[in-house]
């Protein structure tokens, strides 16, 4: 039993007991948490999303010979 505990990841882990306290929740908090998940994962789709959509502007800075000059010591 000890073997299956050591193999399993950090975030297994967490998951499970993130389960098991959903589970001791009482009907009236299970829609919170629903509407706290579909928050968190809208926030990390509207990172990627900002992220994604500068990439472009940004590369120019990026990829200019001032820039690499200014970088090259690190």
């Amino acid at each position: 039993m000890n073997y299956a505990i050591n193999s399993m990841s950090k975030s297994e882990i967490a998951k499970q007991k993130i389960h098991k306290e959903i589970d001791s929740l009482s009907d009236k908090y299970i829609k919170n948490v629903f509407d706290f998940v579909i928050s968190l994962k809208e926030k990390s789709s509207n990172i990627a999303e900002a992220t994604l959509m500068s990439e472009s502007a940004l590369s120019k800075d990026w990829l200019s010979g001032e820039e690499n000059e200014a970088w090259k010591n690190l």
